[in-house]
């Protein structure tokens, strides 16, 4: 694919730039607002399952110096422009190619302190096939359960992992963790105040034995109801996006 078939888009109020296709699988605020709640250190090795053009892996990279980034992605395509991104914000980014049932041995053989992923949004089984292989690819997937036990399988000992999914596949997500994984919180992302909330972000961790935390609802845009034709998002929203600040998890 030349250039011409991509863009050149810039994130964290341009801080990354990442070339993505025109049509296909696009990179929204979903990673970057997953990425924002990784509490990773430098030197610890973090794992991107499904990574795609890289928009996750590198937000998080370049919000934290010092990481060892790996990503997994399917589609050829899609992971040569996860290197080309990285390469080009000067991120250092290991990319291996193979799917979550199969991955190649070289990850097989690694444990990572932080696995993030955006898994399969949609049950394929329930909906229309759509009209690109990358969009396809990126909303059905593997199953859930499969996925899943593919992610806790790359953690380490008290490692945690990161998804951000659609709130209609909670119960879903629930039965289908590891039992191994414990200490788990999920946190609500509402459009606005008084709507329904359409994604979630869960975190859960290794061998984690903490109680079940449902947090209050992270509100995406100011005001109940889309008001003028301008930028509405949240302070601490629009600090994620536009200065690729941290969304840690709520404390109890």
């Amino acid at each position: 694919m030349s250039t011409s078939e991509l863009t050149h888009d810039a994130f964290l109020g341009g801080r990354l730039k990442l070339w993505q296709p025109k049509q296909g699988y696009r990179a929204g605020v979903d990673p970057v607002l997953l990425a924002a709640t990784i509490s990773a250190k430098a030197g610890e090795s973090v794992l991107d399952l499904g990574c795609g053009a890289g928009a996750a892996a590198l937000c998080l990279g370049t919000r934290i110096e010092g990481l060892d980034l790996h990503g997994l992605e399917i589609q050829p395509f899609y992971a040569d422009l996860a290197l080309k991104n990285a390469s080009e914000n000067r991120i250092a980014l290991t990319v291996h190619r193979g799917n979550v049932n199969e991955m190649p041995a070289s990850l097989k053989e690694r444990r990572f302190n932080h696995v993030l992923t955006n898994p399969p949004y949609f049950d394929r089984g329930t909906g229309s096939k759509a009209p690109d292989e990358g969009r396809e690819t990126a909303l059905g997937g593997a199953s859930l359960p499969l996925w899943l036990e593919a992610a806790a399988r790359r953690l380490a000992p008290k490692g945690y992992l990161t998804l951000i999914c659609r709130t209609e596949r909670v119960p879903e997500l629930l039965t289908a963790l590891p039992d191994y994984l414990g200490s788990i919180e999920l946190w609500p992302i509402l459009p606005r105040t008084e709507q329904a909330s359409q994604l979630v972000l869960l975190r859960a961790r290794h061998s984690g034995k903490a109680a079940f935390r449902l947090h209050a609802g992270l509100v995406m845009h100011e005001g109940t109801r889309h008001m003028r034709d301008a930028e509405s998002y949240a302070p601490n929203v629009s600090a994620v996006l536009r200065n690729a600040a941290a969304l840690p998890f709520p404390k109890i």
